[in-house]
């Protein structure tokens, strides 16, 4: 596979609302596109308590290696007592986290944060 196919695959974009950084995926989030979506969350996990916020409502498919990087970057934010929320209502993906025995691990939230709410309001709920 051509590094231009993985970059086609998969995109991402970062932007910060009330401090909380939101990054933006879309695509596939697979083995071809691993890495740097892995780079870049790594820079944005980098700081002390980082706020971060996946948004995964694009994403179209996701696989094991999918899976590690988010596993990577909540163990990064945890260890730096920051917080991670996945935003994504797709009760495919839900149920992908449930088989993988992620149930519980990640907290979810239909809508990224805006000014008028966020992760930290009541539309956030831990995966059960």
């Amino acid at each position: 596979m051509s590094e231009n196919h993985c970059r086609s695959a998969c995109h991402h974009f970062a932007h910060v609302i009330d401090g909380t950084t939101v990054v933006e995926l879309r695509g596939e989030i697979d083995i071809a596109t691993a890495s740097p979506i892995a780079a870049r969350l790594d820079t944005v996990t980098a700081g002390p308590c980082p706020d971060l916020v996946l948004d995964l409502r694009a994403v179209s498919f996701i696989d094991c290696a999918g899976l590690s990087i988010l596993c990577r970057a909540r163990n990064r934010v945890l260890a730096k007592r920051g917080r991670l929320c996945l935003v994504t209502e797709d009760t495919h993906f839900l149920r992908v986290l449930r088989g993988a025995g992620l149930s519980g691990v990640f907290t979810t939230c239909p809508r990224p944060p805006g000014p008028a709410g966020g992760p930290s309001d009541r539309s956030v709920h831990a995966l059960q």
